[in-house]
């Protein structure tokens, strides 16, 4: 027998798995249920955590996320009626999704089970839905498990879960700041519906740090606090819409604030400041919301707005960035998006990347800056871009022809006999100096041979806009196509 098979289980003495109570009828001990949460169920409350003591406990408790607890949504009802479903609840830190699994956990009659999957692995998850099935044949009652950052179980560990939830042998309610559709296996998606958390909004924090404030039982009610109008403005907007990271920064200041001769403990804005200083910025440089800040860079770019680009450059850069990856997709952008209608931009965005990795950061950042500006601000083309997905798909779709025989060079006697070369027009001397008499900038539109394969030769990838120094190329291509173009009347 292995240890985990020594192991006892997780819900206990097993004799409470007899029939005698039944499940519409018996209420589950208040012991399975996360009280606040499952790491705090046996701590006295007055030393939990303000954010933990101030948990909502009933679903009319729960602030935002109206687009999912109003009344009349189904997923409430759901809740409501005990007919919870699989779910996994994606959202950004604070926005709920413990808390939503905890009020779950007091309205239900399932048995609830909460696992971190931080510290669960597969030998835990089998204890689990064994006993489910235990429960759920001795007395028809369902056992609901809580996965807390499901994303962080491996596809092994996902796939464990699979089959049970599938036959129902538990209800899985997973919680995740990552997407789901990257981070949980598409068979486990299938057979849970996602419900998206928003980020609290500034009057949601505030309405938490007001009942916090005068809550007695589980706040700060009883400590004489009084809190300006300003100070808590400034905490809800440092929370950045975590009601958590809030209720932490309020329980701090609220600690380090003096009492007056009749006890009461005052704080302004200045105080708080000093009490939580600078807060942690939402980014992850390996999860989703940096590709939600590079893309909105870019787009902003795009756009030609340089006030929302040096925003998204500086949030990326102070949540601890490499600049050298920022760089990179500027480089990429500049030919993306803008090519020849500003040649200087790939210049522009390759000085910017010396110059980081030659002074480094955070000197570096004003020449990204610059850079950024310097794309926001010029003319727009993605003829490059385009030009070139033609040019591969021709050469993925097409016949490989060989390269025309004027084309080749003849460094050998063998290759000359072969006609290696023969035929070739040396530009210089058919052009002879000459530019092009409507545009000097430009070479004359006349094309001395052809020099695509026989089958694309009439083919035009490369299709330039009407900004910036592409207008004159635009101009000049006109002219050489149109000369180039055969007389429909010519037999």
């Amino acid at each position: 027998m292995t240890n985990d098979e020594h192991q006892s289980s997780l819900f206990g003495d097993l004799e409470e798995f007899a029939p005698a109570s039944h499940p519409t009828h018996a209420r589950p001990k208040a012991s399975s249920h996360m009280q606040g949460s499952a790491a705090s169920a046996d701590i006295p409350i007055s030393a939990r955590p303000l954010a933990d003591r101030m948990r909502p406990r009933t679903l009319d408790e729960i602030v935002g996320q109206a687009h999912l607890l109003a009344h009349g949504k189904a997923l409430r009802r759901s809740i409501e009626s005990d007919h919870v479903p699989s779910m996994i609840l994606w959202g950004p830190p604070g926005s709920g999704k413990t808390t939503l699994a905890s009020v779950i956990a007091l309205s239900t009659q399932a048995r609830f089970v909460p696992l971190s999957a931080v510290t669960a692995g597969v030998a835990d998850l089998r204890r689990v839905v064994e006993d489910a099935a235990k429960l759920l044949r001795a007395t028809e009652r369902r056992t609901i498990l809580f996965i807390d950052e499901i994303h962080r179980f491996n596809k092994a560990q996902q796939d464990a879960i699979l089959p049970h939830v599938e036959r129902g042998a538990v209800t899985l309610i997973g919680a995740t700041t990552e997407n789901p559709s990257f981070e949980v296996n598409a068979a486990l998606l299938s057979r849970s519906r996602v419900y998206t958390l928003h980020a609290l909004t500034d009057v949601d924090i505030l309405d938490l740090l007001r009942r916090a404030l005068t809550d007695n039982e589980r706040g700060l009610g009883a400590e004489h606090l009084t809190v300006t109008d300003d100070a808590l403005a400034y905490l809800a907007g440092f929370a950045n819409g975590d009601a958590r990271a809030a209720l932490n920064a309020l329980e701090l200041a609220a600690s380090v604030a003096p009492a007056d001769a009749t006890g009461v403990r005052a704080f302004d804005l200045a105080a708080v400041e000093d009490a939580v200083q600078r807060r942690a910025l939402l980014y992850d440089k390996g999860g989703e919301e940096h590709y939600n800040i590079i893309s909105a860079l870019h787009k902003s770019l795009r756009g030609s707005d340089p006030d929302a680009a040096l925003y998204w450059l500086a949030r990326m850069l102070e949540s601890g960035e490499d600049p050298l990856y920022v760089v990179r997709r500027l480089i990429r952008f500049a030919s993306e998006d803008i090519g020849m209608a500003d040649p200087q931009a790939l210049l522009v965005c390759v000085a910017a990347q010396q110059a980081v990795h030659f002074i480094g950061m955070p000197e570096g950042a004003l020449a990204l800056a610059q850079a950024v500006v310097h794309l926001a601000t010029a003319p727009k083309s993605n003829a490059l871009y385009t030009a070139y997905a033609a040019v591969v798909e021709d050469v993925r779709a097409t016949r490989n022809d060989p390269v025309p025989l004027q084309l080749r060079n003849a460094p050998t006697r063998l290759m000359k006999d072969l006609d290696y070369g023969k035929g070739y027009k040396y530009a210089h001397d058919d052009y002879a100096g000459q530019p092009d008499p409507a545009d000097p900038s430009r070479p004359p539109p006349e094309r001395p041979q052809d020099y695509l394969p026989e089958q694309l030769r009439e083919r035009a990838y490369y299709h330039p806009g009407a900004q910036g120094n592409e207008a004159s190329i635009q101009a000049w291509l006109a002219r050489r196509r149109r000369q180039h173009t055969p007389d429909p009347e010519t037999p």
